[in-house]
């Protein structure tokens, strides 16, 4: 995973863990395609504990220029968590069926 990654919580204990965020802004390029992997991701996300907090639902821009991409957030247990799923064989079958049917900008972030 690439970007900054605020490492004030490196020596933290695994009962200390913070929740780990997954963010993705989606512009879907083929729906049909992208059906496959909206069916193969449900699994991968349960695999590793996540909880769909949304997953493309209405989007109202409260501020900044018009957001018109699908919006997802899913929460897992901790940022461990969340790598694990982002690089787990379930997610990389996914995201072999979302090449082509969409275009994703995902980001990692600590929750609370």
């Amino acid at each position: 995973m690439e970007g900054t990654w605020d490492c004030r919580h490196r020596n933290r204990k695994p009962e200390d863990a913070v929740a780990g965020i997954f963010i993705a802004f989606v512009n879907v390029t083929d729906p049909e395609k992208y059906k496959n992997y909206m069916a193969l991701t449900p699994a991968a996300v349960a695999a590793y504990d996540g909880e769909w907090l949304v997953r493309g639902g209405a989007t109202e821009t409260m501020e900044g220029p018009e957001e018109t991409r699908r919006v997802v957030a899913i929460r897992f247990p901790s940022v461990e968590r969340a790598r694990e799923f982002w690089t787990s064989q379930e997610y990389q079958t996914a995201k072999i069926e979302r090449a082509g049917a969409a275009e994703m900008h995902a980001i990692l972030a600590e929750g609370v």
